[in-house]
């Protein structure tokens, strides 16, 4: 690894709380903006890693639509500034309704859910009085449906962390598109920097473009790496790599960057980032991802790709048992 590659990982690892730790997994959820969570105990994994207790956690973030369409663990209070990038994004004409119609739709959910309906299946069975089975099953889709039109509008989010039904909320977007960017780009920076327009780009999915043009961008320290430009804001005092690093299922230190070599190897990426699109949690050896573990009925599983010293093995399956017991109760 050169010396300018070990930089930036190493600044990278500083603001994602890797090489340091956060005590508080809401203070965690609002430096990273928002924490993954197509699996929920990933989140779970996520903050004991980082040194969080889980003690009140399924309650302690909102579980919501956010960037790129993906599930996030959110502090509640941050959602009118995190759901304006998209609050107003996408056309529903895949649900085979017209625009009226899926007003109509999204009126009688938040009805029906005040008076006390919350889950899919109880909206599947009522909306077939009025819908064809295929309608129905598009407007509650076991991808979100109109649940993620409502989410977006901060009107509907679930109940917890690790539960499927849903819940009124009052969040909707008090900023345009453009201002929420020019609050949200210099801290993505802060915390995932050094980092690319096209990172950004692609961690909030917007355009490159919309990035491009936004003014927070000037005030923000740069380095040149072969033909990228990646902005970062300057940390101060920092910790080294860690030799060993374990690292979530969707881990923002993966996959919130456009390349990722020199954290995952390419010959690896199969075998981390499934065909299904799920990122299996991994081992960072000095920063690069080098291994799997994961937690299957309870007991840790270790699986490096090369040899590796068995001191290393026995500390790496010694944190997996750390996280398994740190996680008891909590899972």
């Amino acid at each position: 690894m050169d010396r300018q590659t070990e930089d930036i990982l190493r600044r990278r690892m500083h603001g994602l709380y890797l090489s340091r730790s956060c005590w508080d997994i809401v203070e965690l959820s609002r430096e990273l903006m928002g924490l993954h969570c197509w699996f929920h105990r990933n989140v779970a994994f996520s903050a004991l890693i980082r040194g969080c207790g889980l003690a009140g956690w399924k309650n302690a973030l909102t579980k919501t639509w956010l960037y790129r369409g993906t599930l996030h663990g959110a502090v509640y209070e941050e959602l009118p500034l995190l759901l304006a990038l998209h609050g107003d994004a996408d056309p529903w004409s895949w649900f085979g309704l017209t625009d009226e119609e899926v007003e109509e739709v999204a009126h009688r959910v938040l009805m029906l859910m005040e008076d006390g309906v919350n889950s899919r299946a109880e909206m599947r069975e009522i909306f077939l009085d009025s819908y064809d089975g295929e309608t129905v099953s598009r407007l509650f889709s076991s991808w979100g449906g109109i649940f993620v039109y409502l989410a977006r509008r901060g009107k509907a989010a679930f109940q917890s962390m690790a539960s499927r039904d849903f819940d009124l909320i009052g969040c909707e977007p008090v900023f345009s598109r453009q201002e929420a960017l020019e609050r949200l780009l210099p801290r993505f920076f802060e915390a995932y920097g050094p980092a690319s327009v096209e990172d950004a780009a692609w961690f909030f999915g917007v355009e490159k473009d919309e990035v491009k043009a936004a003014e927070a961008l000037e005030g923000l320290e740069r380095m040149e790496r072969g033909k990228e430009r990646l902005y970062y804001v300057p940390a101060g005092d920092m910790e080294d790599i860690p030799h060993l690093t374990l690292l979530s299922g969707f881990d923002p230190y993966v996959v919130s960057y456009v390349n990722r070599e020199a954290v995952l190897p390419p010959k690896y990426k199969k075998t981390v980032i499934l065909k299904s699109g799920i990122c299996l949690p991994t081992i960072a050896v000095d920063g690069v991802v080098a291994g799997i573990w994961n937690l299957k009925n309870k007991e840790p599983m270790v699986e490096f790709f090369g040899r590796q010293p068995k001191a290393l093995r026995e500390e790496a399956l010694a944190r997996v048992e750390q996280i398994a017991w740190g996680g008891n109760g909590w899972l």
